[in-house]
């Protein structure tokens, strides 16, 4: 397996960043009033070599209060404005994010420990983003006319507004868009944003407070508070009018309580384990060289990531061979250049978790027929992408998310077995089925009890597919992002019906009989004259 290890002393070697350069960014942290930066401090640490970065403010629940309460002031004129001039300075932002992709790329790498590679697919998505909800959005928010309770009597109207202030939750695997695919659509519809990002990567989310500063957005409107999860969070979705939160299941399940014990929306992207189904009529090296990106691209840090392969009897022996050499051909490293395929685990959390599934697989009868070991020698954190075979069913590699470069392979009879086999997991998040007849793929993937599944691809087809709604099967998302269903959550609908005739009752007394008879004869029509347009 080739190696591409950092060069020099210092992560930061070869890219614009500085010391400096942390410290301004941790400068744009909401505060409450009159509270130095420095105080109650985390530090930042880089994956790739355990250097500190620099240090951000652990805000607490007085912070989160107010910027809250900020937010709640800046996005009554927010909302004032017309849709076209949001969209407008979201548009300019995703110029910006185009514009400075270098620095941003060298602070996603240096942050997470990814490959470049997989942060571009991060910075791509931004600008894509904010074009898409510059279209879709006024169509969205227009006011609608609805079919009204009398025809010829009453009218009826429904207008779009926004919920008000959005509590955005973004995960340390994909810093920089899950930062920002959930409030772009939020800053569209006219509400205002309170981000909170992992403690592990706030700078890129500082980065990106910076840009939509600079595109324009008004103060307030968008703000960044850093701190620990379990004390920034529950302060957050205690105050907003939604919470979008992207993480684990078990987190997914406090956030979506607290949220439902506050009545306010929530939307959850949560864990996955996510099945490849290779049919028995695939062109095994295609499938091959896509199981390799899906299952370890970010090294496996990716909520759509496969975890689990199901290979047709037939094709077998020649899918192991062809992906195992696709495999072993990545290259690993940490370089903030294209060179390496894969990079690092974040942490020696995801570090610990890996080898603790790896080697309960093994000692329940698996076996390892690529990779398996950690690479300290590339980065404090590295692993193999690893390739399993005769994992038992009930061991932790094939029940639980591992997170991490690692995947079990197992033969299946036919297509029946392998669906059933994909639908065998508590998650329904992203799947994917590789075949020469794309027809008969799409038939095989509505089979598939998942949010999204890709027909020879493994994930970033339907990631990239903006129009579509992603959402997922049970443990494994609440609500949707992406597609019109994407901003919808963000908003609170109003209808209002009116009368052309003043008050519409049944009357009482002498008469009212004919009255209802005739309303049921009228429904009658109206319900036969329905079908007939159907």
């Amino acid at each position: 397996m080739g190696e591409h290890t950092t060069g020099g002393l210092s992560v930061l070697s070869g890219s614009g960043l500085s010391a400096r350069r942390f410290e301004v960014l941790a400068g744009r942290v909401a505060r409450a009033d009159g509270r130095a930066v420095g105080d109650n401090e985390i530090d930042v640490v880089a994956p790739a070599t355990d250097e500190r970065l620099g240090s951000v403010p652990a805000c607490d629940e007085t912070d989160v209060a107010a910027a809250v309460e900020r937010a709640r002031e800046a996005q009554a004129d927010w909302a004032a404005r017309p849709v076209e001039e949001r969209t407008a300075i979201l548009e300019r932002f995703g110029d910006l994010v185009a514009d400075r992709r270098d620095d941003l790329l060298d602070l996603l790498q240096v942050e997470t420990g990814k490959a470049r590679t997989t942060a571009v697919e991060e910075v791509l998505d931004v600008p894509n983003a904010c074009s898409y909800y510059a279209d879709v959005a006024p169509e969205a928010l227009a006011e609608e006319r609805r079919r009204g309770a009398l025809p010829g009597v009453t009218t009826t109207h429904v207008s779009y507004d926004p919920v008000g202030v959005v509590g955005v939750i973004s995960p340390w695997n994909y810093p920089l868009t899950l930062a920002v695919t959930d409030a772009i659509p939020a800053l569209a519809a006219g509400n205002s944003v309170v981000l909170k990002p992992d403690e592990k990567t706030p700078f890129v989310a500082l980065a990106l407070a910076e840009l939509l500063a600079e595109a324009g957005l008004p103060d307030g409107v968008f703000q960044v508070v850093t701190g620990e999860g379990p004390v920034v969070g529950p302060a957050l979705v205690e105050r907003v009018d939604h919470v979008a939160f992207t993480g684990s299941t078990e987190t997914g399940r406090v956030v979506a309580e607290q949220a439902g014990r506050n009545l306010v929306g929530c939307s959850l992207e949560l864990g996955g384990k996510n099945p490849l189904l290779v049919l028995d009529d695939a062109d095994v090296e295609r499938a091959a060289a896509g199981a390799a990106h899906a299952c370890f691209a970010n090294a496996g840090q990716l909520c759509l990531s496969i975890e689990r392969i199901y290979v047709h009897e037939s094709l077998y022996a020649e899918f192991l061979a062809a992906f195992v050499r696709e495999t072993r051909g990545l290259t690993l490293g940490t370089d903030l250049d294209y060179a390496a395929d894969v990079g690092t685990l974040a942490s020696a959390d995801q570090l610990e978790r890996v080898e603790c599934h790896v080697a309960d697989a093994v000692e329940t009868g698996a076996s390892v027929v690529s990779g398996g070991r950690h690479r300290p020698d590339v980065a404090p954190y590295c692993y193999e992408p690893t390739i399993l075979t005769d994992v038992d069913a009930d061991s932790l590699v094939a029940t639980e998310e591992t997170f991490g470069p690692v995947v079990s392979v197992t033969p299946v009879a036919d297509t029946e077995a392998a669906v059933a086999a994909a639908n065998d997991s508590d998650y329904g998040l992203n799947a994917s089925v590789w075949t020469g007849d794309r027809e008969r793929g799409r038939a095989v993937a509505r089979r598939i009890e998942s949010g999204t599944v890709c027909v020879n691809d493994g994930y970033a087809a339907g990631w990239a597919a903006l129009d579509a709604p992603k959402g997922g099967f049970g443990d494994s998302a609440v609500g949707h992002r992406h597609g019109v269903e994407g901003i919808d959550r963000y908003l609170q609908t109003r209808t209002v019906a009116a009368s052309r005739v003043g008050l519409v009752k049944f009357p009482s007394g002498r008469g009212a009989g004919w009255v209802v008879d005739g309303a049921f004869t009228l429904l009658g029509l109206v319900r036969r004259l329905q079908r007939r347009l159907r």
